[in-house]
């Protein structure tokens, strides 16, 4: 009878000697003495200097290939058997099946069981269980890796169907995919969910997705939600949903906005935007552009949060849209421990409804902001220098100190003190110009500083006009001191200097100017 040789790896020398000889046997998949087969070893990927071959294109590796794989040929890495009914092939597919598992690490008893369950395994031909793990390898897959599917989904080994996605992942995506979602994809997807996946996502480049940002849009949303559950109709009727909002560009900002469910998910939430706004698209667009996280909240949560608004509030759709334009993460904030005590507080302050819609558009982090590391030390100070609890002048104090640190906060005052100003000083110019007690305090030292030493001016010029220390430094203050300073000697209000607008500033510059030279 014919005999027929099977190498598992690569031509050795011993397989012609093997073949050659006048004996013939027939091969038991299972050994008596599992000793004598081929015993796992360490499983590494191939050296970097190690020749590439193409598996796309059939061509076949070089012999010495799996060397850098550290598999170890042997004398039982080849099998004969009698082509005969006898002997059937089954035989050779069991026994080079052992083989070829030992070798990337699974025992001789976990290969028994594996072969015992899975039938795939009596039809598959080596050659393409063998090309399957180098391809698996080739997109960064380890030992370890190729040993779970083996042991928990062997249809990644088996099926034909996934060809086209790890084609398309090696060489469309160059194997970018992070590891871990390549791992999810295989492990928690049907072989016929995944021949489709290379479509649907060229589907998101013809529609306008950029090539170079695929790879990050994929890394980032659950691609058995976002992709291999959803057909090709499902993801265009997402995408055409999301145009007025920004559509494709949107999905690339936060793709987990494809995590979403179309009907139950995306068009009810969007819709209680849509209602609130009167319409107003654009302006969903920003919301959902500053603060997509919106969409992980329910329509049930978000209504209460509005009707809370509406009614504690007072405030109507039209201001409550302003207020989530300018602070989307509004809906974040729990009712019972922060909305309702800070409006309450805002309430006592005697502020009605319009006041405290100005109030939040201005400061809205004081919705967010924490009490005991922020807000309560900001009442303190506030209170330390002359504010009276409960009144308005302290809740527009808070509004223009919620954009800064405590810290600086502390700066700015402490600057102040040091100057020789009282608290009692302090808290008039604050009441002139609130904005003093959240400006940078080394851009305030830096102007205090010019004033008295370049302008030769008294510090407490500020009393009259502290919004001195709000205009830009290089741009306005130092710029128009040396101008008026050539023209005039710098002899000139701080007021007079600095409010001017810019064109009336030069127009004032050329008279200035020409009377100057009249007079010479």
């Amino acid at each position: 009878m014919a005999i027929a040789a099977l190498s598992i790896f690569s031509n050795s020398p011993s397989s012609s000697s093997s073949s050659s000889s006048s004996s013939t046997t027939t091969f038991h998949p299972y050994p008596s003495n599992p000793s004598h087969s081929l015993q796992p070893t360490t499983f590494s990927p191939p050296l970097q200097t190690q020749p590439s071959f193409s598996l796309l294109t059939k061509s076949h590796p070089p012999n010495n290939y799996f060397s850098s794989f550290r598999f170890r040929p042997s004398i039982h890495s080849f099998f004969r058997c009698r082509s005969s009914s006898n002997a059937p092939n089954v035989d050779v597919q069991f026994g080079t099946a052992i083989s070829l598992f030992q070798e990337i690490g699974i025992s001789f008893e976990e290969t028994k069981l594996l072969l015992l369950k899975s039938n795939e395994l009596t039809s598959i031909q080596l050659d393409s269980l063998r090309d399957r793990v180098l391809s698996l390898h080739s997109l960064g897959l380890d030992r370890v890796s190729i040993n779970h599917f083996v042991t928990n989904r062997l249809t990644v080994l088996t099926t034909n169907e996934i060809d086209p996605l790890l084609s398309f992942l090696r060489n469309e995506l160059h194997g970018q995919l992070a590891q871990a979602k390549l791992k999810r994809l295989l492990l928690s997807n049907e072989p016929k969910n995944l021949s489709s996946f290379p479509q649907k996502v060229r589907l998101l480049v013809d529609r306008g997705m950029p090539v170079d940002k695929i790879v990050g849009v994929l890394n980032k949303v659950n691609l058995s939600k976002a992709i291999c559950n959803r057909s090709i109709n499902e993801i265009e009727r997402i995408i055409d949903f999301l145009e007025p909002f920004g559509g494709v560009n949107l999905i690339v900002k936060h793709p987990a906005i494809l995590n979403h469910c179309l009907d139950s998910k995306l068009i009810p939430r969007i819709s209680v935007l849509t209602k609130l706004s009167g319409g107003d698209e654009d302006g969903i667009r920003i919301v959902l552009n500053r603060f997509p996280f919106i969409l992980n909240y329910t329509v049930e949560h978000v209504e209460e949060h509005l009707q809370f608004l509406r009614s504690f509030a007072d405030l109507d759709d039209e201001q409550i849209f302003k207020i989530v334009l300018v602070f989307p993460a509004i809906f974040t904030n729990n009712i019972e421990r922060k909305l309702r005590p800070r409006i309450q507080f805002l309430k006592e302050c005697g502020l009605d409804s319009e006041d405290i819609f100005k109030f939040l558009i201005q400061a809205p982090l004081f919705l967010s902001a924490s009490f005991r590391d922020n807000l309560a030390y900001k009442f303190v100070f506030l209170v330390k220098i002359g504010y009276k609890y409960r009144t308005k002048g302290l809740a527009m104090a808070i509004a223009a100190s919620t954009r800064i640190s405590c810290e600086n906060m502390q700066k700015v005052l402490s600057l102040f003190l040091n100057y020789g100003f009282s608290f009692e000083d302090i808290f008039a110019m604050s009441m002139k110009q609130p904005l003093i007690l959240r400006y940078n305090h080394a851009s305030v030292e830096t102007k205090m500083k010019y004033l008295i030493e370049e302008m030769n001016r008294d510090i407490r010029e500020l009393l009259d006009f502290p919004a001195f220390l709000g205009y830009k430094f290089d741009d306005r203050i130092k710029h128009r001191y040396e101008i008026e300073k050539g023209l005039k000697g710098g002899q000139i209000s701080l007021n007079q200097l600095l409010t001017v607008s810019s064109e009336n500033f030069t127009d004032k510059q050329k008279k200035d100017s020409s009377v100057k030279s009249e007079l010479k």
